[in-house]
């Protein structure tokens, strides 16, 4: 926020059903916390489509049913394996605001099938992020608003404080299952309201205290 410097990407991390709300319009009950883990799954990081101003996002091949989910995204400045939650807010180097793109279709194929979304959710320029604003700009955002409008109007609205895994204890768990370097980006879960996106779709993202996101499909 502020400055032209850019944040090296190493890997991206998304946890999925991470808002109660999103995982029952998903269909599939909502976790309830401490009971069992998050669960992950990843995107490349050349999917990455990052920075300031009008982000053009392509609309991606074979898919009918592409959908948005906004994000609160954590990126992180230094690793580790096996981290506390304690330790964990102190890998944190900035937050940003993302777009988990989804195709929708592809992923539901996956499901019913029992096999891996890789294609649904990895696919090329899935991954959208906003300017990053660093912790010691706004600290570690754990309440307030985080939204997305599509054209204008609101189609997704939620409370950070609404995350079921906060952000220390995703840290905490994904570094048990591999070792955190920095550049790696977290996807931290979308609120509900997920729904499909057209081709020349305008899109305005926030997360209260960060720098907005903006992207037009193409």
């Amino acid at each position: 926020m502020g400055s032209e410097l850019r944040f090296p990407v190493r890997r991206i991390f998304c946890v999925g059903r991470n808002y109660a709300e999103h995982a029952r319009e998903m269909g599939a009950l909502a976790q309830a916390e401490g009971l069992e883990p998050p669960f992950f799954f990843c995107k490349p990081g050349d999917a990455l489509v990052g920075g300031d101003g009008e982000l053009a996002v392509a609309y991606p091949p074979l898919t009918g049913n592409l959908h948005h989910e906004v994000e609160l995204v954590a990126a992180l400045g230094a690793g580790g394996a096996n981290v506390d939650v304690a330790a964990a807010p102190a890998l944190v180097f900035g937050y940003g605001v993302g777009l988990d793109l989804t195709r929708r279709d592809l992923q539901a194929k996956a499901k019913e099938k029992g096999h891996p979304w890789d294609m649904g959710k990895g696919f090329d320029q899935s991954a959208v992020c906003g300017p990053l604003a660093t912790v010691g700009q706004v600290g570690h955002p754990a309440s307030g608003a985080i939204w997305l409008k599509v054209n204008g109007a609101f189609r997704q609205r939620g409370d950070l404080a609404q995350m079921g895994w906060k952000v220390a204890d995703i840290i905490a768990n994904l570094s048990t299952l591999v070792r955190l370097e920095a550049g790696d980006l977290i996807y931290s879960g979308t609120p509900a309201g997920v729904g499909p996106l057209q081709r020349g779709d305008s899109l305005e993202g926030g997360v209260d205290g960060l720098p907005g996101l903006r992207a037009r499909i193409v």
